[in-house]
């Protein structure tokens, strides 16, 4: 079984990349142009990097249905973490060692789930439960004084 879905270098792409990293760094060192500030919802550059990820997704996706005549998710799986695992491997090895120095036990501890979460690529619930815990917390405690009405 050939996990290899080769793409043609599209150098277009990377021109958007550029655009992408350009617009984020504008965004976060926060340029003025006459006073203004550009870029002020910062969301340019992420936008653009969603839409290259959507596409060469896309793209590898229908790819192997051509080639096979199916789509295997394990597959794609299997790419997607022989792809971005090294990477994100070392990131978190990299912060891991600031957390433990700076984080409090109790916080290190919601950081280390954080990055179990993020290495079995279910992050996004991770934190969309944490979000939701954070308002059920926010508005029960506001109904918490109405004990003394």
């Amino acid at each position: 079984m050939d996990h290899q879905i080769k793409l043609n270098y599209r150098p277009e792409i990377d021109g958007l990349r550029a655009i992408a990293v350009i617009s984020v760094i504008i965004y976060h060192i926060e340029v003025f142009i006459s006073g203004k500030k550009i870029l002020t919802g910062g969301f340019l550059g992420v936008d653009i990097f969603f839409v290259i990820s959507g596409y060469l997704i896309t793209l590898l996706i229908v790819k192997e249905f051509l080639k096979d005549k199916k789509i295997s998710f394990k597959n794609f799986y299997f790419r997607r973490a022989k792809r971005i695992l090294p990477a994100l491997l070392f990131m978190m090895s990299v912060s891991i060692f600031f957390a433990w120095i700076y984080l409090t036990p109790d916080n290190f501890i919601q950081y280390s789930n954080s990055i179990i979460s993020s290495i079995f690529f279910y992050s996004n619930y991770f934190f969309i439960l944490k979000i939701l815990s954070i308002i059920l917390v926010i508005v029960y405690l506001n109904l918490y004084y109405t004990h003394g009405l």
